[in-house]
């Protein structure tokens, strides 16, 4: 008996030592990764830098620039490959310019990412993307995806440029669901076609099958919590489609899904599983519950009319199974702009 305890501990000291060396060997991979990742961004920086010092050498004739990067692929790419085009060369030119000091750069960034963030123009749209990639460690496809589903151009239609701006900062931290909430919400990684008709269930269960990517969209600091929460109210039994926490506005959020639009009885029935968890599962020090209503469609007079003009707990959020254009979001934004202005 004594010498099966003894077998039994050595095997697991030995199990350990593995485990442990294990460990080292992936730590020192990803470090290795990490290394060469930056190195590369480093080399396409060094690149731009000497091609823009060049270039400014020839600036008395305007062609130069192009004659210069065609010369330079020429010689290039043959030798190291697809890395060296004249558009890759044009890349490290551009990302030179907008990242001129090189210790300003990100050693958690790698090329593909870089890349992505020097096709934005607008310095302000360019620097959210950069705070975010940085603070919630989004990988190359996630930054893509984000950028592709107009996520900047999403908050900016409920709130100014300088407090979305100060949040990816972390100067501040979000005091209203709005900061958070997207409206619409785009989730094209549902996989579900535009036409095809479905129920809530069907929606439901394609989100809690793509929780990650739900999450995602949602943004900083959800958890998810409960999937169809029972409540039994006397003889009445109802339940919560999804039920989420937030740890930066300190509160739960409740998703009711309706795959058609919205009436004044949905609202009702949201405004109720609100109270219930604010009464019953909400502690002291926590904030009141948000209650979103997730929808095809809705009529925002409707919604505006059938909550109080305080509500700051109840929001309707429409989703869409696409990503959008970027003309589509800034005709909304030029909408949502006029409609500001002719309330004043």
């Amino acid at each position: 008996m004594a010498m099966n305890n003894v077998n039994t501990s050595e095997l697991q000291l030995q199990n350990n030592f593995i485990s442990d060396i294990k460990d080292i060997i992936e730590s020192a991979r990803v470090s290795a990764i990490r290394s060469v990742d930056f190195h590369r961004v480093i080399m396409y920086w060094r690149m731009g830098e000497r091609i823009v010092v060049e270039e400014q050498q020839g600036k008395a004739r305007a062609e130069y620039g192009s004659y210069l990067l065609q010369n330079l692929a020429k010689q290039l790419e043959p030798e190291y490959g697809s890395g060296f085009t004249v558009r890759q060369l044009e890349r490290a030119r551009r990302f030179y310019r907008i990242f001129p000091i090189a210790s300003a750069l990100r050693t958690q960034f790698n090329w593909y990412q870089y890349k992505l963030l020097i096709q934005i123009d607008d310095t302000d749209k360019r620097e959210y993307y950069e705070q975010e990639t940085l603070h919630n460690a989004w990988t190359g496809r996630q930054l893509e995806r984000q950028i592709n589903s107009g996520l900047y151009e999403r908050l900016l239609l409920s709130n100014d440029k300088e407090s979305v701006l100060s949040v990816a900062r972390r100067e501040r931290i979000p005091e209203s669901p709005t900061e958070i909430i997207k409206d619409p919400m785009v989730m094209e990684f549902l996989g579900l076609k535009r036409q095809f008709t479905y129920y809530e269930k069907d929606l439901e269960s394609a989100i809690i099958g793509n929780l990650q990517n739900f999450l995602l969209e949602l943004g900083n600091g959800f958890s998810f919590v409960a999937r169809q929460r029972r409540l039994l109210l006397e003889d009445d039994e109802f339940a919560i489609d999804l039920v989420f926490y937030n740890r930066l506005l300190r509160c739960f959020v409740l998703f009711d899904i309706k795959t058609k639009k919205i009436t004044h009885k949905d609202i009702g029935q949201l405004q109720m599983y609100v109270n219930y968890y604010d009464r019953e599962e909400k502690l002291p020090d926590e904030n009141p519950t948000i209650g979103i209503l997730l929808c095809a469609a809705k009529n925002n007079t409707l919604v505006k009319y059938s909550l109080p003009e305080n509500n700051k707990t109840i929001l309707a959020s429409q989703y869409q199974l696409y990503l959008p254009t970027e003309n589509q979001l800034l005709a909304e934004l030029k909408r949502e702009l006029q409609n500001f202005e002719g309330g004043k």
